[in-house]
Protein backbone atom coordinates (compact mmCIF):
# COMPACT_ATOMS: atom_id res chain seq x y z
CA UNK A 1 0.00 0.00 0.00
CA UNK A 2 1.43 3.34 -1.04
CA UNK A 3 2.68 5.83 1.52
CA UNK A 4 3.20 8.37 -1.24
CA UNK A 5 1.20 11.52 -0.54
CA UNK A 6 1.90 13.31 -3.82
CA UNK A 7 -1.10 15.15 -5.27
CA UNK A 8 -3.40 13.37 -7.69
CA UNK A 9 -5.52 14.95 -10.46
CA UNK A 10 -8.89 14.11 -8.88
CA UNK A 11 -8.03 15.12 -5.31
CA UNK A 12 -11.00 16.96 -3.82
CA UNK A 13 -13.64 15.26 -5.98
CA UNK A 14 -16.22 13.10 -4.24
CA UNK A 15 -17.83 10.18 -6.07
CA UNK A 16 -20.94 8.30 -4.97
CA UNK A 17 -21.11 4.77 -6.38
CA UNK A 18 -24.39 2.87 -6.62
CA UNK A 19 -24.70 -0.45 -8.39
CA UNK A 20 -22.63 -3.57 -8.37
CA UNK A 21 -20.50 -6.08 -10.25
CA UNK A 22 -18.16 -4.66 -12.81
CA UNK A 23 -18.94 -1.71 -15.11
CA UNK A 24 -19.87 0.83 -12.45
CA UNK A 25 -17.39 -0.35 -9.82
CA UNK A 26 -14.49 -0.39 -12.28
CA UNK A 27 -15.36 3.17 -13.31
CA UNK A 28 -15.08 4.34 -9.72
CA UNK A 29 -11.95 2.26 -9.11
CA UNK A 30 -10.20 4.29 -11.78
CA UNK A 31 -11.50 7.57 -10.36
CA UNK A 32 -10.43 6.60 -6.85
CA UNK A 33 -6.99 5.52 -8.03
CA UNK A 34 -6.40 9.02 -9.34
CA UNK A 35 -7.51 10.77 -6.19
CA UNK A 36 -11.30 10.93 -5.98
CA UNK A 37 -12.96 10.09 -2.67
CA UNK A 38 -15.23 7.19 -3.59
CA UNK A 39 -18.16 6.28 -1.33
CA UNK A 40 -19.57 2.91 -2.35
CA UNK A 41 -23.17 2.06 -1.43
CA UNK A 42 -23.80 -1.65 -0.80
CA UNK A 43 -26.85 -3.54 0.51
CA UNK A 44 -26.54 -4.48 4.19
CA UNK A 45 -25.41 -8.02 4.84
CA UNK A 46 -24.50 -9.32 1.40
CA UNK A 47 -22.69 -6.39 -0.18
CA UNK A 48 -21.59 -6.32 -3.80
CA UNK A 49 -21.77 -9.85 -5.31
CA UNK A 50 -18.24 -9.39 -6.64
CA UNK A 51 -17.07 -9.96 -3.06
CA UNK A 52 -17.83 -13.68 -3.51
CA UNK A 53 -17.00 -14.19 -7.19
CA UNK A 54 -14.29 -16.47 -8.51
CA UNK A 55 -11.27 -17.35 -6.38
CA UNK A 56 -11.88 -16.66 -2.69
CA UNK A 57 -9.56 -16.52 0.30
CA UNK A 58 -10.70 -16.07 3.91
CA UNK A 59 -14.26 -15.83 2.64
CA UNK A 60 -13.65 -12.92 0.24
CA UNK A 61 -12.91 -12.80 -3.48
CA UNK A 62 -9.29 -11.95 -4.24
CA UNK A 63 -10.61 -9.83 -7.10
CA UNK A 64 -12.51 -7.65 -4.64
CA UNK A 65 -9.30 -6.41 -3.05
CA UNK A 66 -8.36 -4.93 -6.45
CA UNK A 67 -11.77 -3.72 -7.64
CA UNK A 68 -12.70 -2.25 -4.24
CA UNK A 69 -9.42 -0.46 -3.64
CA UNK A 70 -9.46 3.09 -2.25
CA UNK A 71 -13.23 2.98 -1.68
CA UNK A 72 -15.11 3.92 1.47
CA UNK A 73 -17.71 1.20 1.78
CA UNK A 74 -21.03 1.91 3.47
CA UNK A 75 -24.25 -0.07 3.66
CA UNK A 76 -27.66 1.36 2.79
CA UNK A 77 -30.95 -0.42 2.20
CA UNK A 78 -32.19 1.32 -0.94
CA UNK A 79 -35.57 -0.41 -0.59
CA UNK A 80 -36.32 1.66 2.50
CA UNK A 81 -37.37 5.29 2.36
CA UNK A 82 -34.89 6.23 5.07
CA UNK A 83 -32.12 4.53 3.10
CA UNK A 84 -33.00 6.51 0.01
CA UNK A 85 -33.03 9.70 2.09
CA UNK A 86 -29.50 8.93 3.21
CA UNK A 87 -28.38 8.45 -0.41
CA UNK A 88 -30.01 11.75 -1.30
CA UNK A 89 -28.02 13.44 1.48
CA UNK A 90 -24.80 11.87 0.25
CA UNK A 91 -25.50 12.85 -3.36
CA UNK A 92 -25.89 16.47 -2.24
CA UNK A 93 -22.24 16.40 -1.10
CA UNK A 94 -20.90 14.63 -4.20
CA UNK A 95 -19.42 15.92 -7.43
CA UNK A 96 -20.07 12.71 -9.37
CA UNK A 97 -22.61 9.91 -9.07
CA UNK A 98 -22.14 6.57 -10.85
CA UNK A 99 -24.98 4.04 -11.10
CA UNK A 100 -25.43 0.92 -13.18
CA UNK A 101 -28.93 -0.26 -12.35
CA UNK A 102 -31.46 -1.15 -15.03
CA UNK A 103 -32.94 2.06 -16.54
CA UNK A 104 -35.86 3.36 -14.50
CA UNK A 105 -34.70 1.89 -11.19
CA UNK A 106 -33.22 5.11 -9.83
CA UNK A 107 -36.31 7.05 -10.91
CA UNK A 108 -38.52 4.54 -9.13
CA UNK A 109 -36.58 5.27 -5.95
CA UNK A 110 -36.78 9.03 -6.42
CA UNK A 111 -33.03 9.19 -7.06
CA UNK A 112 -32.98 9.87 -10.80
CA UNK A 113 -31.04 12.73 -12.36
CA UNK A 114 -33.98 15.13 -12.30
CA UNK A 115 -34.62 14.36 -8.63
CA UNK A 116 -31.02 14.92 -7.52
CA UNK A 117 -29.92 17.66 -9.89
CA UNK A 118 -32.91 19.81 -9.08
CA UNK A 119 -31.15 20.91 -5.88
CA UNK A 120 -27.63 20.07 -7.01
CA UNK A 121 -27.28 21.19 -10.66
CA UNK A 122 -23.51 20.71 -10.64
CA UNK A 123 -23.81 16.96 -10.05
CA UNK A 124 -22.30 14.85 -12.83
CA UNK A 125 -24.70 11.93 -13.02
CA UNK A 126 -23.23 8.87 -14.75
CA UNK A 127 -25.48 6.04 -15.90
CA UNK A 128 -24.20 2.70 -17.18
CA UNK A 129 -26.56 0.10 -18.61
CA UNK A 130 -26.65 -2.57 -21.28
CA UNK A 131 -28.48 -0.61 -23.97
CA UNK A 132 -28.65 2.98 -22.75
CA UNK A 133 -31.40 5.03 -21.14
CA UNK A 134 -33.53 5.38 -24.29
CA UNK A 135 -34.55 3.33 -27.30
CA UNK A 136 -36.58 0.12 -27.66
CA UNK A 137 -33.96 -2.07 -25.92
CA UNK A 138 -33.44 0.18 -22.89
CA UNK A 139 -35.37 -2.02 -20.47
CA UNK A 140 -33.55 -5.23 -21.40
CA UNK A 141 -31.09 -6.71 -18.91
CA UNK A 142 -27.64 -5.79 -20.19
CA UNK A 143 -24.98 -8.34 -19.36
CA UNK A 144 -21.62 -7.79 -21.02
CA UNK A 145 -21.70 -11.22 -22.66
CA UNK A 146 -24.89 -10.39 -24.56
CA UNK A 147 -23.92 -6.79 -25.30
CA UNK A 148 -20.61 -7.90 -26.81
CA UNK A 149 -22.69 -9.83 -29.34
CA UNK A 150 -25.07 -6.96 -30.11
CA UNK A 151 -22.19 -4.49 -30.32
CA UNK A 152 -20.57 -6.51 -33.12
CA UNK A 153 -17.48 -7.79 -31.35
CA UNK A 154 -18.46 -11.44 -31.05
CA UNK A 155 -19.36 -11.66 -34.76
CA UNK A 156 -15.78 -10.98 -35.89
CA UNK A 157 -14.13 -12.91 -33.05
CA UNK A 158 -13.53 -16.56 -33.88
CA UNK A 159 -12.80 -18.90 -36.75
CA UNK A 160 -14.83 -19.08 -39.98
CA UNK A 161 -17.61 -21.64 -39.74
CA UNK A 162 -17.20 -22.07 -35.97
CA UNK A 163 -19.24 -20.59 -33.09
CA UNK A 164 -18.11 -17.08 -32.12
CA UNK A 165 -15.57 -17.04 -29.31
CA UNK A 166 -15.57 -14.90 -26.18
CA UNK A 167 -12.37 -13.96 -24.40
CA UNK A 168 -12.30 -15.25 -20.83
CA UNK A 169 -12.95 -11.70 -19.60
CA UNK A 170 -15.93 -9.33 -19.37
CA UNK A 171 -14.56 -6.93 -21.96
CA UNK A 172 -17.88 -5.16 -22.50
CA UNK A 173 -18.08 -4.11 -18.85
CA UNK A 174 -14.51 -2.86 -18.79
CA UNK A 175 -14.92 -0.95 -22.05
CA UNK A 176 -18.09 0.66 -20.70
CA UNK A 177 -16.19 1.68 -17.57
CA UNK A 178 -13.36 3.26 -19.54
CA UNK A 179 -15.84 5.16 -21.72
CA UNK A 180 -17.66 6.31 -18.58
CA UNK A 181 -14.42 7.64 -17.11
CA UNK A 182 -13.79 9.57 -20.32
CA UNK A 183 -17.31 11.02 -20.15
CA UNK A 184 -16.88 11.99 -16.50
CA UNK A 185 -13.57 13.72 -17.16
CA UNK A 186 -15.04 15.60 -20.12
CA UNK A 187 -17.96 16.73 -17.95
CA UNK A 188 -15.53 17.81 -15.23
CA UNK A 189 -13.57 19.90 -17.73
CA UNK A 190 -16.79 21.52 -18.93
CA UNK A 191 -17.90 22.28 -15.38
CA UNK A 192 -14.52 23.64 -14.33
CA UNK A 193 -14.57 26.09 -17.22
CA UNK A 194 -17.16 27.98 -15.20
CA UNK A 195 -19.35 30.75 -16.62
CA UNK A 196 -22.48 29.05 -15.29
CA UNK A 197 -21.63 25.58 -16.55
CA UNK A 198 -23.38 22.90 -14.55
CA UNK A 199 -23.06 19.16 -14.33
CA UNK A 200 -24.70 16.86 -16.85
CA UNK A 201 -25.94 13.32 -17.37
CA UNK A 202 -23.60 10.76 -18.93
CA UNK A 203 -25.36 7.83 -20.61
CA UNK A 204 -23.02 4.89 -21.26
CA UNK A 205 -24.33 1.71 -22.88
CA UNK A 206 -22.22 -1.43 -22.79
CA UNK A 207 -23.11 -2.44 -26.35
CA UNK A 208 -22.18 1.06 -27.57
CA UNK A 209 -18.80 0.93 -25.81
CA UNK A 210 -18.18 -2.30 -27.75
CA UNK A 211 -19.55 -0.75 -30.95
CA UNK A 212 -17.10 2.13 -30.54
CA UNK A 213 -14.23 -0.36 -30.96
CA UNK A 214 -15.37 -1.69 -34.33
CA UNK A 215 -12.86 0.29 -36.41
CA UNK A 216 -13.77 0.41 -40.12
CA UNK A 217 -16.59 -2.12 -40.06
CA UNK A 218 -19.39 0.43 -40.61
CA UNK A 219 -17.87 2.50 -43.45
CA UNK A 220 -16.65 -0.66 -45.19
CA UNK A 221 -20.20 -2.00 -45.27
CA UNK A 222 -21.84 1.34 -46.05
CA UNK A 223 -19.41 2.26 -48.80
CA UNK A 224 -18.58 -1.12 -50.32
CA UNK A 225 -21.11 -3.61 -48.97
CA UNK A 226 -18.30 -5.57 -47.28
CA UNK A 227 -19.19 -7.53 -44.15
CA UNK A 228 -16.13 -8.22 -42.04
CA UNK A 229 -16.22 -11.88 -41.08
CA UNK A 230 -14.35 -13.79 -38.38
CA UNK A 231 -10.82 -14.61 -39.45
CA UNK A 232 -9.36 -16.74 -36.70
CA UNK A 233 -6.00 -15.47 -35.52
CA UNK A 234 -5.44 -13.22 -38.55
CA UNK A 235 -6.58 -9.66 -39.22
CA UNK A 236 -8.70 -9.22 -42.32
CA UNK A 237 -6.99 -7.19 -45.03
CA UNK A 238 -3.59 -6.94 -43.35
CA UNK A 239 -0.87 -9.54 -44.14
CA UNK A 240 1.10 -11.05 -42.54
CA UNK A 241 -0.12 -10.81 -38.98
CA UNK A 242 -0.90 -14.10 -37.30
CA UNK A 243 -0.12 -16.54 -34.52
CA UNK A 244 2.30 -19.36 -35.28
CA UNK A 245 3.20 -22.59 -33.47
CA UNK A 246 6.85 -23.30 -32.71
CA UNK A 247 8.70 -26.59 -32.27
CA UNK A 248 8.33 -26.50 -28.47
CA UNK A 249 4.56 -26.19 -28.72
CA UNK A 250 4.53 -22.51 -27.78
CA UNK A 251 2.94 -19.83 -29.95
CA UNK A 252 4.34 -16.52 -31.14
CA UNK A 253 2.63 -13.54 -32.71
CA UNK A 254 4.33 -12.04 -35.74
CA UNK A 255 3.29 -8.73 -37.28
CA UNK A 256 5.17 -8.41 -40.55
CA UNK A 257 2.61 -6.21 -42.26
CA UNK A 258 4.74 -3.28 -43.40
CA UNK A 259 6.46 -3.38 -46.77
CA UNK A 260 10.01 -3.09 -45.41
CA UNK A 261 9.19 -5.21 -42.36
CA UNK A 262 7.87 -7.96 -44.61
CA UNK A 263 11.16 -8.03 -46.54
CA UNK A 264 13.19 -8.27 -43.33
CA UNK A 265 10.97 -11.07 -42.08
CA UNK A 266 11.30 -13.13 -45.24
CA UNK A 267 15.05 -12.64 -45.42
CA UNK A 268 15.40 -13.65 -41.76
CA UNK A 269 13.51 -16.84 -42.61
CA UNK A 270 15.85 -17.53 -45.52
CA UNK A 271 13.07 -16.86 -48.03
CA UNK A 272 14.60 -14.16 -50.20
CA UNK A 273 12.42 -15.45 -53.03
CA UNK A 274 9.32 -14.23 -51.17
CA UNK A 275 11.05 -11.09 -49.96
CA UNK A 276 11.77 -10.04 -53.56
CA UNK A 277 8.55 -11.36 -55.12
CA UNK A 278 6.89 -8.37 -56.85
CA UNK A 279 3.47 -9.91 -56.23
CA UNK A 280 3.98 -9.33 -52.52
CA UNK A 281 5.65 -5.95 -52.58
CA UNK A 282 2.70 -4.19 -50.97
CA UNK A 283 -0.12 -5.11 -48.62
CA UNK A 284 -2.73 -5.43 -51.36
CA UNK A 285 -0.60 -8.06 -53.07
CA UNK A 286 0.16 -9.85 -49.84
CA UNK A 287 -3.55 -10.08 -49.05
CA UNK A 288 -4.07 -11.94 -52.35
CA UNK A 289 -1.33 -14.41 -51.42
CA UNK A 290 -2.04 -14.65 -47.70
CA UNK A 291 -2.19 -18.45 -47.60
CA UNK A 292 1.16 -18.85 -49.31
CA UNK A 293 2.84 -16.35 -46.99
CA UNK A 294 1.31 -17.79 -43.84
CA UNK A 295 2.26 -21.33 -44.85
CA UNK A 296 5.88 -20.24 -45.32
CA UNK A 297 6.03 -18.53 -41.91
CA UNK A 298 4.35 -21.47 -40.18
CA UNK A 299 6.80 -23.91 -41.78
CA UNK A 300 9.72 -21.81 -40.51
CA UNK A 301 8.50 -21.37 -36.93
CA UNK A 302 7.69 -25.09 -36.66
CA UNK A 303 11.42 -25.86 -36.87
CA UNK A 304 12.49 -23.52 -34.04
CA UNK A 305 11.75 -22.97 -30.38
CA UNK A 306 9.69 -19.86 -29.61
CA UNK A 307 12.66 -18.17 -27.93
CA UNK A 308 14.81 -18.67 -31.05
CA UNK A 309 12.10 -17.30 -33.34
CA UNK A 310 11.71 -14.20 -31.16
CA UNK A 311 15.47 -13.66 -30.88
CA UNK A 312 15.89 -13.89 -34.65
CA UNK A 313 13.07 -11.45 -35.36
CA UNK A 314 14.21 -9.05 -32.65
CA UNK A 315 17.64 -8.88 -34.28
CA UNK A 316 16.10 -7.65 -37.55
CA UNK A 317 13.48 -5.38 -35.94
CA UNK A 318 10.39 -7.37 -36.90
CA UNK A 319 7.49 -6.97 -34.42
CA UNK A 320 6.93 -10.29 -32.67
CA UNK A 321 6.13 -11.53 -29.21
CA UNK A 322 5.01 -14.42 -27.04
CA UNK A 323 1.52 -15.08 -25.71
CA UNK A 324 1.72 -14.50 -21.98
CA UNK A 325 -0.16 -16.19 -19.18
CA UNK A 326 -0.48 -14.45 -15.82
CA UNK A 327 2.65 -16.33 -14.71
CA UNK A 328 4.64 -14.88 -17.61
CA UNK A 329 3.40 -11.36 -16.92
CA UNK A 330 4.26 -11.46 -13.23
CA UNK A 331 7.74 -12.84 -13.91
CA UNK A 332 8.53 -10.43 -16.74
CA UNK A 333 11.19 -7.81 -16.01
CA UNK A 334 9.51 -5.21 -18.21
CA UNK A 335 6.20 -5.47 -16.35
CA UNK A 336 8.13 -5.07 -13.11
CA UNK A 337 10.19 -2.16 -14.40
CA UNK A 338 7.02 -0.37 -15.51
CA UNK A 339 5.46 -0.72 -12.05
CA UNK A 340 2.45 -2.75 -13.16
CA UNK A 341 2.01 -4.50 -9.80
CA UNK A 342 1.26 -3.02 -6.40
CA UNK A 343 1.35 -4.73 -3.03
CA UNK A 344 -1.44 -4.53 -0.48
CA UNK A 345 -1.86 -6.26 2.85
CA UNK A 346 -4.94 -8.41 3.41
CA UNK A 347 -5.38 -10.18 6.74
CA UNK A 348 -1.66 -10.01 7.38
CA UNK A 349 -0.78 -11.44 3.97
CA UNK A 350 0.81 -9.65 1.01
CA UNK A 351 -1.28 -9.59 -2.14
CA UNK A 352 -0.24 -8.18 -5.51
CA UNK A 353 -2.87 -6.36 -7.53
CA UNK A 354 -2.53 -4.59 -10.89
CA UNK A 355 -1.60 -0.94 -11.03
CA UNK A 356 -3.88 1.27 -13.11
CA UNK A 357 -2.83 3.21 -16.16
CA UNK A 358 -2.14 5.73 -17.58
CA UNK A 359 1.04 6.70 -15.76
CA UNK A 360 1.18 10.43 -15.01
CA UNK A 361 4.58 12.02 -14.43
CA UNK A 362 3.56 14.65 -11.86
CA UNK A 363 0.27 13.42 -10.39
CA UNK A 364 0.38 9.63 -10.51
CA UNK A 365 -2.38 7.41 -9.19
CA UNK A 366 -1.89 4.97 -6.34
CA UNK A 367 -3.50 2.29 -4.23
CA UNK A 368 -4.01 3.43 -0.63
CA UNK A 369 -5.92 0.41 0.71
CA UNK A 370 -7.44 -2.78 -0.69
CA UNK A 371 -11.17 -3.40 -0.94
CA UNK A 372 -12.48 -3.05 2.64
CA UNK A 373 -15.04 -5.06 4.58
CA UNK A 374 -18.77 -4.48 4.13
CA UNK A 375 -19.82 -1.30 5.95
CA UNK A 376 -16.26 -0.54 7.06
CA UNK A 377 -16.81 3.20 6.64
CA UNK A 378 -20.36 3.54 7.96
CA UNK A 379 -19.38 5.56 11.01
CA UNK A 380 -16.92 7.77 9.14
CA UNK A 381 -19.29 8.63 6.30
CA UNK A 382 -22.62 8.76 8.12
CA UNK A 383 -21.21 10.23 11.31
CA UNK A 384 -18.53 12.69 10.22
CA UNK A 385 -19.90 13.57 6.80
CA UNK A 386 -23.66 13.57 7.43
CA UNK A 387 -23.61 14.27 11.17
CA UNK A 388 -25.49 11.22 12.45
CA UNK A 389 -24.89 10.48 16.14
CA UNK A 390 -23.86 7.08 17.45
CA UNK A 391 -27.37 6.58 18.82
CA UNK A 392 -28.93 7.42 15.46
CA UNK A 393 -26.58 5.04 13.66
CA UNK A 394 -27.39 2.28 16.13
CA UNK A 395 -31.10 2.82 15.50
CA UNK A 396 -30.61 2.80 11.72
CA UNK A 397 -28.73 -0.47 12.02
CA UNK A 398 -31.44 -1.96 14.22
CA UNK A 399 -34.06 -0.90 11.69
CA UNK A 400 -32.13 -2.56 8.83
CA UNK A 401 -31.50 0.75 7.06
CA UNK A 402 -27.71 0.43 7.26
Amino acid sequence: MSQNQSPRPLDGFRVLELGQLLAGPFTTSMLGYFGAEVIKIEPPGSGDPIRTWRVMQDGVSLWWHSLGRNKKCVTVNLRSQKGRDIVRQLAATADILVENFRPGTMEKWGLGPEDLRRDHPELIYTRISGYGQSGPYASRPGFASVCEGVGGFRYVNGFPGEPPVRPNLSLGDTLAAVHSVIGILLACVHRLKGRGNSGQVIDTAIYEAVFNMMEGVIPEYSGAGIIREPSGSTLTGIVPTNTYRCSDGKFVIIGGNGDSIYKRLMNAMGRSDLADDPRMADNAGRVKHEQEIDAAIAAWTSTLKASDVLATLDSVNVPAGPIYSVVDMMEDEHFRARGLFEQVEVNGKTLEIPAMIPFLSDTPGRTEWPGPQIGAHNHEVFGRLLGYSDAELAQLQQDGVI
